[in-house]
Parts: structure tokens; sequence; C-alpha cells
């Protein structure tokens, strides 16, 4: 019975690792979009201010 125990406890704690692992990968994901898209408008932002002082 305890090696039973320890298999499913064993178990349970690769499948919290795996969520863990992939939820961090979500956040990243997600952090690197925001960054990629503030990016974006901030060229887009310097576009206009060079055409304009031009």
């Amino acid at each position: 019975m305890n090696v039973m125990t320890e298999s499913i406890a064993r178990t349970q704690v690769t499948t919290r690792v795996g969520a863990a692992r992939e939820q961090r990968r979500g956040h990243q994901l997600a952090r690197a979009h925001r960054l990629s898209r503030r990016a974006e408008l901030a060229a887009r932002d310097a576009r206009t201010a060079l055409a304009r002082a031009l």
C-alpha cells in the first residue's frame, strides 16, 4: 500500500509541476505580447513625430 501511495503522490507532484510550467509559459507569452504591442506603438509614435519634425 505504501508504494502505491508514494506513486500517487509522485504523480500528483509531477502534474502540479507541469501545470505550473504551463501557467508560467502563458504569463511569459502574454507579457511578450504586451511588450511587443507597446514597442509597435512607440515606433509608430516616433515615425509620426519624425514626420512632423521634417
